[in-house]
């Protein structure tokens, strides 16, 4: 089936098919080749009833879990992390009832802020072009005015038990990571509040034409630490040992996952990962995603020395990647910040 016989909504197929009239056989051959799954892996486990243990060696061993997961995998699922199903599910239906709407009301009601996003817009290439749609929220901004809920105010309500709750949890891993290395986990990392971090509402459609599609391009991600509540669908992969694997759901689990400016302070200890997502050709998918980053001024400086990065603001950081997406069309992220020079 070809992208001009389909009809989508929102009208990914256009893009879609616009793109591939533009791109050359090596791109579309360099495409087939970064959409290929190695295997399918279970990430690592970790209970968190081990941080809130009277037990010091308990506490200590879920510390350094964590830490281990995060330097050999950069990513890792929680159970008993305190979230509970019943607000997730909630915030599932919300979701599905969101993403139903039409796409021009979607684009147009100024719904959520005027925070929803479709397809790549700036793709030169199938390589970038991403098949999803989200609504990409700032915490400050889910109860201001002008989000425009109308029906939707459940929505509202849900969203915010679900943020205080994520940041209570991503607070929390980011100080047992920051504990494992010896630095004082109280208010780490500083600067993390309503008006900086993100929830993220994800949909990707169904593409009646290949299965072979990036939902979401590799990359990784802007931040500290990233918290994601997936549905059972799949198609969530990681890059493990220069290959790719795929992530299996576990309908019981949060995963966890590190960004680039935990890499950064870290010094290179904890790995944030290339990740991306590919769509399923038949069934919806759905996933929420919780974004821990600080405030634009906050300087990201190494907790040891010598740094293997400059120092760096996150609106720096920002600025950088969101140049680098304009002019080349994707995102370089740390190379730019490397002390020692490089060819990029």
């Amino acid at each position: 089936m070809k992208a001009r016989d389909c009809v989508c909504d929102p009208p990914l197929a256009d893009s879609y098919q616009e793109l591939s009239y533009k791109s050359t056989q090596a791109e579309l051959r360099q495409h087939d080749q970064d959409c290929e799954v190695i295997a399918e892996c279970e990430l690592p486990m970790i209970d968190l009833r081990g941080l809130r243990s009277c037990n010091e060696e308990e506490r200590h061993a879920c510390v350094e879990a964590i830490a281990k997961a995060s330097t050999e995998w950069g990513f890792f699922q929680v159970l008993n992390h305190g979230i509970s199903r019943e607000l997730l599910e909630e915030m599932w239906r919300e979701q599905i009832k969101l993403f139903a709407l039409p796409f021009e009301k979607k684009a147009r009601s100024r719904l959520l802020n005027d925070s929803y996003r479709w397809g790549t817009p700036t793709a030169t290439s199938l390589h970038q072009f991403s098949w999803s749609e989200a609504f990409h929220v700032p915490l400050v901004k889910i109860s201001e005015k002008g989000s425009c809920y109308g029906e939707f105010s459940s929505l509202r309500d849900a969203m915010e038990k679900l943020a205080a709750a994520m940041s209570e949890l991503a607070t929390t891993l980011a100080g047992a990571l920051a504990e494992s290395l010896g630095y004082d986990s109280r208010g780490f990392p500083e600067s993390c509040n309503k008006s900086t971090c993100f929830l993220r509402l994800n949909h990707y459609p169904p593409c009646p034409f290949s299965a072979e599609i990036f939902g979401l391009m590799p990359h990784t991600d802007s931040d500290f630490l990233t918290i994601l509540y997936q549905d059972q669908v799949g198609g969530l992969q990681l890059m493990k040992d220069s290959k790719w694997v795929a992530v299996k759901p576990n309908p019981d689990a949060l995963i966890v996952n590190i960004g680039d400016l935990f890499q950064a302070w870290s010094n290179d200890v904890y790995k944030s990962v290339e990740h991306k997502v590919l769509i399923n050709s038949k069934r919806d998918r759905y996933s929420i995603a919780y974004f821990l980053c600080p405030s634009y001024e906050s300087t990201i400086g190494s907790c040891k020395k010598p740094s293997i990065y400059k120092d760096f603001t996150f609106g720096e950081y920002r600025k950088q990647v969101q140049d680098d997406v304009k002019i080349t069309g994707q995102k370089i992220g740390l190379p730019r910040f490397l002390l020692q020079n490089i060819s990029l």
